[in-house]
């Protein structure tokens, strides 16, 4: 099955390049954009997961959404989707391990939401799933730690490893991904945090992202988690 979120941006990525370091800003700045609300979220969950999200990070600005709705039916998953289909992949398995499955009835339906952040140095895109039941990814399979792809053509080679991060909420994990091949090597850092049945998906993409900025986010994102899960 394939997977969302994961095969987005590391195929997209890859095909623009990234052009800078991608690090933990100072500290966020509050938000004030609305959601655009498609179909599978209620008037509480968009509430929750709308405290859920990052507000918008020093020195960046919002590129996409909030985009709220049923996981399966929010622009992003289908994007990621389409991105996926339409890369080579040595081991197809491996686009999306570790990451929610789009393609499971009850993950497509559960209620939502997605927001990017942009800036010189890189990006950071934030998904919040409300899941009907407390469930968290397995993690990376041995296999999936390195493989190639051709997307647009381009061989691309991706290594990953599992970052030592501080635990976050009820279940955490996080890895480091490096893309090689493509127009510019990216590097790619990625964190999955649970709380109750909320699951929060991050992914931070620069030409080098330091795993101590990425900490940094996390523990920012899993205070709104906690906030959201009360």
């Amino acid at each position: 099955m394939l997977k969302a979120v994961s095969g987005i941006f590391l195929s997209m990525t890859v095909v623009a390049g990234c052009s800078s370091e991608a690090q933990a800003p100072p500290a966020p700045a509050a938000a004030a954009v609305e959601p655009a609300q498609g179909p599978g979220a209620s008037s509480s969950d968009v509430t929750r997961l709308r405290a859920a999200l990052l507000p918008v990070p020093e020195g960046m600005r919002v590129s996409y959404g909030p985009e709220l709705g049923a996981f399966g039916s929010l622009k992003s998953t289908q994007q990621g989707l389409a991105a996926v289909r339409q890369a080579r992949l040595e081991r197809p398995e491996c686009a999306g391990a570790a990451q929610l499955d789009a393609a499971k009835p009850d993950v497509a339906k559960a209620p939502a939401a997605v927001i990017a952040f942009a800036a010189e140095r890189g990006s950071i895109t934030q998904a919040v799933v409300a899941l009907p039941s407390a469930a968290f990814p397995a993690p990376l399979p041995q296999k999936c730690t390195t493989y190639t792809a051709d997307v647009d053509g381009a061989k691309v080679v991706y290594r990953t490893r599992m970052l030592p991060m501080p635990a976050k909420g009820d279940q955490s994990r996080a890895y480091l991904t490096t893309a090689a091949g493509a127009k510019e090597n990216a590097e790619i850092g990625s964190v999955m945090i649970r709380r109750g049945n909320l699951i929060m998906s991050m992914l931070v993409v620069g030409r080098q992202v330091q795993p101590d900025g990425l900490y940094e986010l996390a523990k920012l994102a899993d205070q709104n988690l906690a906030r959201a899960t009360r």
